[in-house]
């Protein structure tokens, strides 16, 4: 169905571009992006359907590359059906691509975790699966946070190639300590199969991280959390990301995890290309009614926003972030909404090697998110195919 958006403030990922249009083809792509000054009708087929978004924004679709689960599904469950529920659910945040992530844990359940994603693939109603993110298992015993102890092992590269088979080609990303033995290993390997590695859940010296960024682990998982602190004698990996402006991070804004006034110094001090916008969203995250189980874990919303163990209140589980109310946060922090689509659309679409999303320009896939000035959602376009429609 070829449909022409008119009357919006385009976000390429690039650049804003006020007043204008996009032209979505009859096979999902975008067509063209135009000034409203030289639109006219008779330019486009007769079948294209206008669609006036009345002066809202029309940006590339949001892409979570961490998250665990939403509105009572996971990956927890090993279940195909929660995984096509959280596509479906992620759609309401205006998310139209995502990374299911998967705990730390014993190899036979990250096994059981991967083989539901994979089997879930090409079967979503919503947002769409990219591959799979596995967070661990070769991660510290120091900086374990909420993963599973009994999963963390030491490098084990006959037990990644095992992951490697269960995800049929689909495991995108791996969370690792770099200071591991045989990490050097495990990377070369990682790079053949083309899955990049993230360096997280470590208690890495700086020296470790300038190791790992020699053998090609250039990102970094939920910056500032889970990570050998700052010090002055030892800049740790919280120093070394800070100081490497090319190693790349993820960052949770929510406001708990990490303080406003620190996303702020981090966009001054890294290019905004290499900083991405994660929920690391737990699976009661917008969960309308049961129990709330985080990583199989009771769990309490505290009112600052984030998932807290039940048992223990000093337990940080994870977050209740969308990536709408990441953006929405950012902008009210004052980081303009230009970064903010790079962060959360075009960094990680480059970073995965995501063909053709993240940007609006001619030939890529009309994956679009529409928002109103008040940065609600009002539309979801995946591969041109309207998926939510709240514009009447």
């Amino acid at each position: 169905m070829r449909t022409v958006l008119l009357n919006g403030t385009v976000f390429t990922g690039y650049a804003k571009l006020e007043n204008c249009g996009v032209y979505i083809e009859d096979d999902g792509t975008i067509g063209d992006i135009f000034n409203m000054k030289r639109y006219d009708q008779k330019n486009f087929p007769k079948d294209t359907i206008p669609v006036d978004v009345k002066d809202c924004y029309i940006m590339p679709g949001f892409i979570d590359s961490h998250i665990h689960g939403i509105g009572g599904y996971g990956t927890e469950d090993d279940r195909v059906e929660s995984i096509l529920g959280m596509s479906e659910r992620l759609a309401d945040f205006g998310v139209t691509r995502f990374q299911p992530t998967i705990y730390t844990d014993t190899p036979e359940q990250m096994i059981k975790g991967i083989k539901a994603i994979v089997q879930a693939m090409g079967h979503e109603k919503g947002a769409i699966i990219n591959g799979v993110n596995l967070e661990g298992p070769f991660i510290s015993p120091k900086r374990i946070g909420a993963q599973a102890p009994e999963g963390v092992k030491e490098v084990d590269l006959d037990l990644f190639h095992t992951f490697l088979e269960a995800g049929e080609g689909h495991i995108v990303c791996m969370t690792v300590a770099p200071e591991l033995k045989h990490m050097r290993a495990l990377a070369l390997e990682a790079r053949k199969a083309g899955v990049v590695l993230l360096a997280g859940h470590t208690d890495a010296t700086y020296e470790n991280i300038i190791e790992g960024m020699q053998c090609g682990i250039l990102h970094s998982t939920h910056f500032f959390n889970a990570m050998s602190r700052l010090h002055h004698r030892n800049p740790g990996t919280v120093g070394a990301i800070m100081i490497q402006t090319n190693m790349c991070c993820e960052i949770i804004c929510d406001g708990v995890h990490v303080h406003p006034e620190l996303v702020k110094l981090l966009l001054r001090e890294k290019p905004i290309d290499n900083i991405v916008l994660i929920t690391d969203a737990l699976k009661p995250t917008k969960q309308r009614s049961g129990e709330l189980l985080a990583n199989r874990v009771p769990a309490v919303l505290s009112h600052e926003g984030a998932f807290i163990s039940k048992e223990n209140e000093d337990l940080f589980l994870g977050s209740s972030l969308t990536m709408l109310q990441g953006i929405k946060n950012l902008t009210e922090w004052g980081i303009s909404l230009s970064d903010a689509v790079q962060m959360s659309s075009t960094n990680p679409a480059r970073i995965y090697s995501i063909n053709k999303v993240g940007s609006i320009i001619p030939e890529y896939k009309a994956d679009l998110t529409i928002l109103n000035k008040d940065l609600e959602l009002k539309a979801l376009f995946i591969e041109g195919k309207l998926i939510r429609d709240r514009l009447s």
